[in-house]
């Protein structure tokens, strides 16, 4: 299960009612952000998550509403103790852009800060899930993210039960991929089927390309920026952003399960429109809000 919490959705400047950008995925007791945007540790408070569960925090790229909330994060963390690492990504060539963050209260910090350069591909595991980096088209390098929990092999038990599978029969078959059971050949894809795990895509601040519909197949969920209506295309374009419509049609090449719109300009005190454009294009969409949680089960 994973529990995906909208910290921010504004983009470029706040609003009354939207913070700077910033998502929070808690998986497995561990919070992992993208982007942290100015104000992320308040909003982390505000929305009763842990703010001494942040594993890792991924930047989108380095302009200024979806980094520097890294200072104020990092300080609160220092100032509770932290002992454990904190792993900060950043695209390729701009590591000191998160450093020079930090400097000013290196005296304080009495943990590993570990900041990690981003190029395409994997770019953090474990033994539940990775994260696999895409560029995209901004007007600095930027990256999209997407979240996925490794595929699990699940027993169909009428048919495990009808081979005489017992005990420790199940361990060694997955081990080995077949065995032997009152003298037959039981292979594992005969009694067994292959459960995908979660998948989650983070897309900001980006032209729409085919990349990030290859890249979110399947996907169970889909964030991604919807900076402009479909109305503001022209300047969507000169600015390399993305409008509601493009998000829509994206989700709609990816074949996802639902879409979540967020990083709305602030030119836009009322939502509907950039709503309504992308439903005409994918129906399963939403529009983020600041506090907005979504919990991810396999299988839903």
């Amino acid at each position: 299960m994973a529990k995906i919490v909208f910290l921010g959705t504004s983009g470029s400047t706040p609003t009354k009612s939207r913070n700077l950008p910033s998502v929070a995925l808690e998986y497995e007791g561990s919070i992992y952000l993208f982007d942290c945007g100015e104000g992320t540790q308040r909003q982390i408070f505000k929305y009763s998550l842990n703010i001494s569960k942040v594993e890792a925090i991924f930047i989108s790229h380095i302009h200024g509403d979806h980094i520097i909330g890294i200072a104020g994060l990092v300080r609160t963390l220092a100032l509770n103790r932290r002992q454990q690492p904190l792993y900060i990504f950043v695209p390729k060539g701009y590591e000191s852009a998160a450093s020079q963050l930090l400097s000013f209260d290196k005296a304080i910090i009495g943990f590993e800060i570990h900041i990690k350069p981003i190029s395409s591909g994997t770019i953090y595991k474990n033994e539940d899930f990775e994260v696999r980096a895409l560029r995209l088209v901004h007007s600095v390098p930027a990256f999209g993210f997407v979240f996925k929990e490794k595929d699990r092999v699940r027993f169909i038990k009428e048919k495990a039960a009808a081979a005489g599978l017992k005990g420790s029969m199940y361990s060694e078959l997955l081990k080995n991929g077949h065995i032997t059971v009152n003298g037959k050949k039981v292979a594992l894809k005969d009694v067994t089927y292959v459960e995908p795990g979660l998948k989650v895509a983070y897309i900001t601040d980006t032209r729409p390309v085919q990349s990030i519909a290859i890249a979110a197949r399947g996907a169970d969920l889909l964030i991604h920026e919807a900076t402009f209506a479909a109305s503001e295309a022209g300047l969507a374009k000169e600015r390399k952003h993305s409008t509601s419509e493009e998000a829509a049609l994206i989700a709609k090449k990816a074949k996802v399960k639902k879409l979540v719109l967020m990083h709305i300009s602030a030119r836009y005190r009322s939502t509907a429109k950039i709503l309504k454009e992308a439903k005409a294009i994918f129906d399963n969409t939403y529009i983020a809000k600041d506090g907005m949680a979504i919990t991810l089960e396999r299988g839903s």
